[in-house]
């Protein structure tokens, strides 16, 4: 598969950066095998090869830094995005937690549920897991088939940690007016991944329309490419989860 090919060949064309870290990307483990035909891959644990040494990375410094989290967020390039335009709020309002961010931009639900098998988050005892994948999923999976990959990111994350709460985030809405076909999937995956949340050890929260005008339209103003949020985004964000932080993690 394309997927596949395109991994192992950003894994062979590894610059000279990664030939300083020799020792450990020979630790990395093999590429798996294509999924069986028929199979939802949005649940196939799944690798991309262009990000093997960052999630190698992430890795490690979980590790160093497992004593003290008691929060972690875990996404796409939204997520990741907490490194860069969310950074200030970031430090503001998670960095005294020890909170870790194990979002990795262009990420779907399979490479999480794949970073999770290699070791991520090994040692860690987390008090709050925030969770929000799927956007990227919505070029090639269904509705359906994207719910079943983030029920099996919730699922996953619970087995490793089942004393911690999930906070399980809606897929942020994306693209300019309600009736684009991207943000009508978006709006069915939420619908269905809502189920999870029993207010108890699954949290699930919606606060998307915050990003958008009274007639549902998402302006440049929060999300310049109407995916990615900006720094107001991303105040947006911290506001909306700001009662759950404080809740299970204290003021």
């Amino acid at each position: 598969m394309k997927l596949y090919a395109i991994a192992l060949t950003s894994l062979l064309l590894v610059s000279a950066h990664a030939q300083e870290s020799k020792g450990l990307l020979d630790s990395l483990p093999p590429l798996p095998p294509p999924p069986p035909a028929g199979t939802n891959t949005a649940t196939y644990p799944a690798p991309r090869g262009d990000w093997l040494y960052r999630v190698k990375n992430n890795i490690a410094e979980g590790k160093k830094a497992a004593a003290t989290t008691q929060v972690i967020f875990d996404g796409d390039s939204i997520t990741d995005g907490w490194h860069g335009r969310g950074k200030q709020v970031w430090e503001e309002r998670y960095a005294k937690y020890g909170a870790f961010n194990f979002g990795i931009g262009g990420d779907r639900t399979e490479h999480i549920l794949w970073r999770l098998e290699q070791g991520q988050a090994e040692g860690m005892n987390p008090k709050l897991i925030a969770i929000m994948i799927g956007t990227n999923n919505t070029g090639s999976n269904t509705a359906e088939q994207i719910a079943e990959g983030v029920t099996a990111v919730v699922k996953a994350y619970q087995k490793r940690f089942p004393k911690a709460v999930i906070l399980l985030q809606a897929v942020f809405p994306r693209n300019e007016k309600t009736e684009d076909p991207t943000r009508q999937k978006i709006k069915q995956i939420n619908e269905i991944i809502s189920r999870l949340g029993d207010g108890k050890k699954v949290i699930y929260v919606d606060f998307g329309d915050k990003f958008l005008q009274p007639d549902g339209t998402l302006t440049r103003d929060i999300m310049p490419d109407l995916l990615h949020p900006n720094e107001k985004g991303y105040q947006i964000w911290a506001d909306a989860i700001q009662p759950y932080i404080d809740k299970y993690l204290g003021k």
